[in-house]
């Protein structure tokens, strides 16, 4: 059974500097970490933060034109983890059906925020996510990653402050 989850907060990650869309449970038991692009962070925090540009950007512009023709965005999924790869799905539907959708996470994620989709995940994403190895460089530096994943799974929406670009 998949998880319905929500998008906590954005953070930067302290090894990388790469953008980090937390999702949690709606219970707040489970977190998932989703290293993400620079612009798809930009484009989930505008959305998360209600900023509206004068022309459309590209997951707004999708999202105008799968209304223009009728289509719905039904849910997202995000579906497994291979190599530190991500994998989703977008379900939607039209007058003549539903389908899926092959995506990134960071992309189904923004899309599914403009469009009011709900967000899901495989219960076996969670469990690979909490074995990415974020730094090759011995003992020490594993250690500091480990605990830098398990201070996300503490962390409430409020801890990350607004994300700016």
């Amino acid at each position: 059974m998949l998880l319905k989850m929500k998008v906590s907060g954005l953070t930067i990650d302290p090894f990388t500097n790469v953008p980090i869309v937390i999702l949690k449970d709606m219970d707040e038991k489970n977190t998932l970490p989703v290293w993400i692009g620079v612009l798809e962070a930009s484009a989930i925090a505008s959305e998360l933060e209600k900023i509206r540009f004068s022309r459309p950007m590209t997951h707004d512009l999708l999202r105008e034109i799968l209304k223009a023709i009728g289509a719905t965005i039904e849910k997202v999924e995000i579906i497994d983890l291979k190599e530190n790869v991500y994998y989703a799905l977008i379900q939607m539907t039209t007058k003549d059906g539903g389908f899926t959708l092959d995506a990134r996470p960071s992309d189904a994620i923004a899309i599914a925020l403009r469009a009011g989709a709900p967000i899901f995940v495989d219960p076996k994403v969670v469990e690979k996510s909490k074995s990415i190895d974020l730094r090759e460089t011995g003992k020490e530096g594993k250690e500091e990653a480990k605990n830098f994943l398990d201070s996300l799974e503490d962390m409430s929406p409020g801890d990350f402050g607004k994300y700016k670009m």
